[in-house]
């Protein structure tokens, strides 16, 4: 499909026109890609080091190496992207593709890693090669579209989110019903995991090329200017700026801080510990090499499934329903149904009952990876979009990174507490998250226009601009 040409800078004191149905589709594609590697990452990497040897304590002090990666890679890739330009690259697409090959390549690697420090490491560069396609995804929406439609752009985004997870997710149980083998030896990962990853290095890449060649981004609107801005500051300078930014972020971001932290946190207690919860509780074992274990393996799969295709589904109701209600009450509701549905897994005694509960938790999910991102595109500078979308990741890994290095100390000092009751924290956790959502100031009609010197953002209004996407 042929991209129409870009607009000129002759448009440049005009506003960003409304994009079409299919427009915002094929900008929001490579999402889908994206999702597999996250989906394949939070379903199995538990399951990888458990099968490579690691003890449940272990586990969350394995998983730090993620949100450490993105706390890092995030900001300077948004800061990168944003004084970037090229004519047949655009701004965010370079980086769309670089982590896509990277992360690729990672995605094949990790499931053969032959010890546990080699997974750990390979969770390290498989997760910053995610971030490095990532994070412009999320800026792209504040370049492309117009504020009234921020919301929809960034629902369009979790419903791929969505389906991309529901995919990856049940590829091992999948495989499995196919002849693939989901036992191994000690110190082996399973052939339905290994063909599961191989896969997804496959879509990932694939998703993530569609979004490029069908999507054409807006130039720079001064292109002198932006040329000034660039080499104004050093690469050294830009770091800085990028790791001081929390000092100067806008009112919304500081109030939706503490919004993500409970959210994410709760996040990362059901990503780490639902799969021994579930195969110590449901399936009564703990031998990570039995059939049992990795059937009940298998099942948090689907169950994640269900999540995700909720959260497909559901997006296509959100902003309908954040029009009518507001968005911080719709994401209060939201947050509080994901936080019932984490509540509920401490009463369910049968394996299928997963499923309702994961209800909650995609409705949840659906508005995380989209409302919090609306209210914050609205109320920062448009030629620092990139950047302040990188620094906002500060309030998402930040709480992860608490709870890799938190949990395992508690669970010493607590040799009784069950990785069931940590994913209970994670439902008290996501419901105060919902009640903080109250306190923000989000006025869904604000858009803040570009800062100090013009030229890192576009500004277009006029339907009849040429469209940027086709």
């Amino acid at each position: 499909m042929a991209s129409a040409a870009a607009p000129s800078a002759s448009t440049s004191t005009r506003k960003k026109p409304r994009l079409s149905f299919w427009q915002i589709w094929n900008m929001s594609f490579g999402f889908m890609g994206i999702q597999f590697g996250f989906a394949l990452q939070n379903a199995n990497t538990s399951r990888i080091f458990s099968n490579l040897g690691a003890n449940a304590d272990d586990i969350p002090i394995l998983w730090v190496a993620a949100p450490l990666t993105g706390l890092i890679v995030q900001p300077i890739i948004g800061y990168l992207s944003d004084r970037t330009w090229s004519p047949r690259w655009g701004r965010r697409r370079p980086f769309f593709l670089i982590g896509a090959i990277l992360a690729s390549i990672a995605m094949l690697i990790m499931p053969n890693s032959p010890t546990l420090w080699i997974a750990g490491g390979m969770l390290w560069i498989m997760d910053a090669s995610i971030n490095i396609s990532m994070e412009p995804f999320r800026a792209f929406v504040g370049d492309m579209l117009p504020a009234e439609q921020h919301t929809t752009g960034f629902a369009t985004q979790s419903f791929f989110i969505g389906v991309g997870a529901v995919v990856a997710s049940l590829l091992p149980t999948i495989l499995t019903h196919f002849g693939v083998a989901n036992e191994a030896a000690a110190g082996i990962v399973p052939n339905s995991v290994k063909f599961s990853y191989y896969i997804g290095a496959a879509a990932f890449f694939l998703c993530v090329l569609y979004t490029i060649f069908t999507t054409t981004e807006y130039p720079p609107e001064d292109m002198a200017a932006f040329e000034r801005e660039k080499n104004r500051v050093t690469l050294a300078q830009g770091i800085k700026e990028t790791f001081t930014g929390i000092a100067h972020m806008p009112k919304v971001m500081k109030q939706l801080a503490s919004v993500q932290f409970f959210t994410w946190f709760g996040l990362f207690c059901m990503w780490i510990f639902t799969t021994l919860a579930v195969t110590k509780h449901l399936y009564h074992t703990t031998d990570n090499k039995s059939a049992a274990f990795n059937e009940g393996a298998n099942f948090v799969g689907e169950a994640f499934a269900v999540y995700n295709g909720v959260s497909a589904a559901f997006s296509l109701l959100l902003p309908v329903i954040a029009r009518k209600f507001s968005r911080k009450l719709t994401h209060m509701l939201c947050l509080t149904a994901g936080g019932l549905g984490l509540l509920s897994i401490a009463f369910i005694t049968e394996p299928w009952m997963l499923y309702v509960s994961m209800i909650g938790v995609g409705i949840a999910w659906t508005s995380i990876l989209s409302v919090p991102y609306a209210m914050l595109a609205g109320a920062i500078p448009a030629n620092k979009m990139g950047h302040y979308m990188g620094v906002f990741n500060a309030f998402i890994v930040t709480p992860q990174v608490c709870a890799s290095l938190g949990l395992p100390f508690i669970m010493k000092q607590f040799p009784s507490l069950d990785p069931l009751n940590v994913v209970v924290l994670g439902g008290v956790l996501m419901i105060i998250g919902g009640l903080l959502t109250l306190r923000v100031s989000d006025d869904e009609k604000i858009r803040i226009p570009i800062e100090g010197e013009q030229g890192l953002a576009p500004a277009y209004e006029s339907p009849a601009t040429p469209n940027p996407a086709v």
